[in-house]
């Protein structure tokens, strides 16, 4: 048996992994099995020949390594868009996005003038403990230059295993000289949910993506509004998914879980029809029936979708927003052995409940809210979408292209959450919005 791994990607860098197994192909051999093979064999033959002859030949020597992973990434890039090869650092990458934890000192950090500035200490980490501040410049790690680094190499060298020790060496302004600050790296986990209270009687959620932590940054969130506000005062949920680009399968299906006693949530459909496999809800609604409403825009792809069309067919939700990306497909991640890297597969589409498929459609919202876009914005806030990437595999019927995918960075403006907390404030009223009694109705 091979182990794999499955994954949704989203819009950009996101990623819907699972771990699973699969079983080998039967492989029935006739004579047109045997023709076909026999023209596959030229085929390779020819690569080799043209293989050597540019390592013979061309006025530089290239790089072996380079010239095959070049061939792979080709040969891959006809198939469609998200099908890829990660060499061993992406795929290192990869996993520690997925996870949502790593060994680190707990710090967002950017590259400004080549040398590395900290935007923001996360709370509770050994950087924060270390009074580590905000727009703190790191000039050395370890006593070694950060100029002429990249921000990828910073970030390498920050992390390693828990318990060891760095040094970090910091400009710090109204500071006489540079500071050197040793710090002991630890277990760091990505804030995937964040919450807050709206008024006295609404709970918003904001999931920026789906990695091992989200499901439990959830059920948190959940737990902690309700006892904020009360379980008799709390009128409803805000689900805030706009511009997340996707994450793991089984984070979106526990994710969509979550709000549902019952019914199907995603069904994933290979080019065979008996490798198609069905998620359904169990029971267990952690809101109690509260009504919940989903904000989706142009840039919310993947496992969000799975999650925003699993609650929208169920008549669980109401979305509110614009179209979402339309990234229908599945990708399995193919480990190549110790330090080879993998292979990003399409493998299989997805469908919604009701059996539809997204791709290069997106979901509509049931209530769509366009937000004002400053004028030096407008060129930048719609994203393409599916329908727009070269090469994509085709959708059921007509195909969309992309939506508004703007979200103003003052609430105040924000114009799809002021429609969701009127909504569920009963101060505006919507024929498309599933109230208590809709929401809890039975099939």
């Amino acid at each position: 048996m091979r182990k794999t791994f499955l994954i949704f990607l989203g819009a950009i860098t996101g990623a819907a992994l699972t771990l699973l197994t699969t079983q080998p192909h039967t492989v029935f051999v006739g004579s047109s099995a045997k023709a076909t093979s026999s023209d596959t064999y030229r085929q390779l033959s020819l690569f080799g020949d043209a293989f050597d002859r540019v390592r013979a030949d061309h006025v530089d020597k290239p790089d072996d390594s380079k010239l095959v992973e070049s061939a792979i990434n080709g040969m891959l890039a006809e198939l469609d868009p998200h099908s890829s090869y990660m060499d061993p650092r992406s795929f290192r990458e990869m996993q520690v996005q997925t996870r949502g934890e790593f060994g680190g000192v707990g710090i967002e950090v950017t590259m400004e003038d080549g040398l590395m500035k900290v935007v923001a200490p996360i709370d509770e980490t050994p950087a924060a403990n270390a009074s580590v501040m905000a727009n703190d410049i790191i000039t050395k790690l370890d006593n070694e230059q950060v100029q002429g680094m990249t921000l990828d190499q910073a970030v390498e060298k920050l992390r390693g295993a828990i318990n060891t020790k760095i040094k970090l060496t910091i400009m710090r302004k109204g500071a006489d000289k540079p500071i050197d600050v040793t710090i002991v790296r630890d277990v760091i986990r990505v804030k995937s949910v964040r919450s807050h209270t709206e008024g006295d009687d609404v709970g918003y959620i904001r999931v920026t993506e789906f990695n091992e932590q989200t499901t439990d940054g959830l059920k948190k969130a959940i737990s902690d509004l309700t006892g904020q506000l009360g379980p008799d005062k709390i009128k409803g949920f805000v689900i805030d998914l706009r511009n997340n680009p996707g994450g793991l399968l089984d984070q979106a299906i526990s994710v969509a879980d979550a709000f549902l006693d019952r019914g199907e949530i995603v069904s994933i459909r290979g080019r065979n029809a008996e490798e198609t496999q069905r998620f359904n809800a169990r029971p267990g609604d952690l809101t109690k029936g509260k009504p919940v409403i989903v904000l989706i825009n142009g840039g919310s792809a993947s496992a969000s979708e799975i999650v925003a069309g699993a609650l929208q067919d169920q008549k669980r939700a109401t979305l509110v927003g614009t179209r979402s990306f339309g990234k229908g497909s599945v990708q399995t991640i193919i480990p190549l052995g110790d330090g080879n890297g993998a292979l990003r597969l399409t493998t299989a589409r997805y469908f919604t409940p009701s059996g539809h498929s997204i791709q290069a459609k997106g979901i509509e919202p049931d209530v769509k809210v366009l937000q004002i876009v400053p004028e030096d914005l407008k060129a930048w806030t719609d994203t393409e979408g599916e329908a727009s990437l070269r090469g994509h595999l085709k959708g059921e019927g007509n195909e969309e292209a992309g939506s508004q995918s703007y979200v103003p960075p003052d609430e105040k403006d924000d114009r799809a959450l002021k429609e969701a907390l009127d909504l569920l404030r009963g101060t505006i009223s919507d024929a498309a919005f599933l109230s208590h009694s809709k929401a809890a109705a039975p099939d």
